[in-house]
């Protein structure tokens, strides 16, 4: 058997044996850029870009507003989890080639018994894996790019974008949303917070100092993972104390999308009838995100950490240089608050769709529950077709809306889980090419028409077989 101390030995073998990536087969059209515009830079838009690829669809671009890789995506910014919260054996990137997915990856590395010894993916090290990947596939992705609006025209949409600051007018004919959690909406600020000055309070979205924070008494509200983990890493960094406020009278327990975690209703969740997955995004918003056990650990491993459960915000104000807040009866001072509240999605919240934000059928257009099952917020996430193209409101009124693509948690109700996370990956990426490919292929049918059915040059001449022609041999007469 071959070996090399080379750790990229096996992936580039399983390239070269999977053969070269076909060419592009999608035909220029004038005026136009791209045919794929993917925003956001992190690993779910590199997966896009390597997928269509291998689709043969060319002129694809990646976008990301960030200043350099380090700064994309949340793996190495506002995410401060020590580790993954999904399992380490999930399908990602590698698209169904294993050299490529993060097992052989880590193992060509470290070595299979250090695999096995790892319970889940450390953070940094998926962000150096994402990094790897990136680079081992030569995706280009063109960083402090900004998208600021999005111009419908007749067959292609015009990109306001600016870049370093400085404007400038791109085209495409397909867009992918691969933007995170912020993506069709934004942070969830209460609006307890909002007569606050900025400098008292962040979100967990945010650049938080946590350094400032040292020797400083901070509040947390909320109690998902993001708010245990901005609460363990305020400790870590030397808070005087940390107390994290729960509104419900237990922290939630009950992690509801593992239930239907498995093929049958992975593959099938998008034909569900409406009912069924509003049903299961309700009951998921009703029961919590429940916070990995070992962020939980994290935090109570210091004894300067309080939780006070059944302890809604009744108000906040400035008091001096802290903040004054009232707990049911009671009041507390800190010298800083830090929102671990969530996201919130509402595509008319998002200045890069004003143009036609009113045109996207949400779900409380399309679905109206019973009423013990009425949610505003799951009412506002988009109404997505099966390759997570966003729906028009009114049929034939913005008929472009089915060329952007929606690969982030305003997903989560059409799609039953988050979007854009490593589980969403092996079903969805595949869907969304498939349509793409699918979109420009007959949007040039005339082209592909005339391409497949024109004439070809023969591969060989008569001439290559004919003295292999059986030949009746002729009998000569006898006397």
């Amino acid at each position: 058997m071959t070996t090399t101390s080379n750790f990229d030995f096996a992936a580039r073998e399983a390239l070269r044996l999977l053969g070269p990536d076909p060419e592009n087969w999608v035909p220029d059209r004038p005026g136009i850029d791209h045919n794929v515009t993917i925003i956001g830079g992190s690993g779910s838009g590199s997966t896009f870009v390597f997928a269509l690829r291998r689709a043969g669809i060319g002129r694809v671009t990646e976008i990301d507003a960030a200043d350099d890789e380090d700064h994309a995506g949340v793996w190495l910014t506002r995410a401060r989890m020590r580790t993954l919260r999904t399992p380490k054996h999930l399908p990602g990137p590698e698209l169904g080639i294993p050299e490529l997915s993060f097992q052989a990856w880590y193992e060509a590395r470290h070595g299979a018994a250090a695999y096995a010894k790892i319970d889940r993916i450390g953070r940094v090290t998926w962000a150096e894996y994402l990094s790897w990947y990136r680079h081992f596939l030569g995706i280009q992705v063109r960083y402090q790019t900004k998208l600021v609006r999005i111009e419908p025209v007749a067959g292609f949409f015009r990109l306001h974008l600016e870049v370093n600051g400085v404007p400038l007018l791109e085209t495409t004919r397909k867009i992918i949303f691969a933007n995170g959690v912020a993506g069709t909406g934004g942070p969830n600020i209460p609006p307890i917070l909002a007569d606050l000055p900025r400098t008292l309070y962040a979100h967990t979205a945010d650049a938080i100092d946590f350094e400032a924070l040292r020797g400083k008494t901070v509040a947390v509200l909320g109690a998902a993972a993001s708010a245990f983990d901005a609460a363990g890493v305020a400790l870590e960094s030397g808070a005087k104390a940390v107390h994290l406020f729960v509104r419900r009278s237990a922290i939630a327990s009950l992690s509801l999308l593992r239930v239907r975690d498995y093929p049958g209703a992975y593959d099938n969740y998008p034909q569900l009838p409406d009912a069924a997955r509003w049903l299961q995004a309700w009951r998921f918003h009703q029961a919590g995100t429940a916070p990995p056990p070992n962020s939980i650990e994290r935090a109570i491993a210091f004894p300067n950490f309080h939780i006070h459960l059944s302890a809604p915000w009744k108000s906040a104000r400035k008091l001096g240089n802290r903040i004054a807040i009232q707990v049911n009866d009671d009041v507390f001072e800190f010298d800083f608050a830090i929102a671990g509240t969530g996201y919130f999605v509402d595509p008319t919240k998002r200045p890069e769709l004003a143009d036609f934000a009113q045109h996207i059928a949400l779900w409380r257009d399309r679905y109206q529950p019973p009423e013990g099952l009425r949610d505003d917020g799951l009412g506002a996430h988009p109404y997505l077709g099966s390759a997570h193209e966003y729906q028009e409101k009114v049929p034939g009124t913005a008929p472009y809306l089915k060329d952007i693509h929606v690969f982030n948690p305003a997903g989560l109700v059409s799609f039953g889980l988050p979007v854009g996370d490593i589980h969403s990956i092996r079903r969805d990426v595949p869907a969304i090419v498939s349509r793409i490919s699918h979109d420009l292929f007959f949007k040039d049918w005339a082209h592909h028409e005339a391409r497949i059915a024109g004439d070809i040059a023969p591969d060989f001449e008569d001439s290559l077989y004919a003295a292999a022609v059986w030949k009746q041999p002729i009998e000569v007469a006898t006397r």
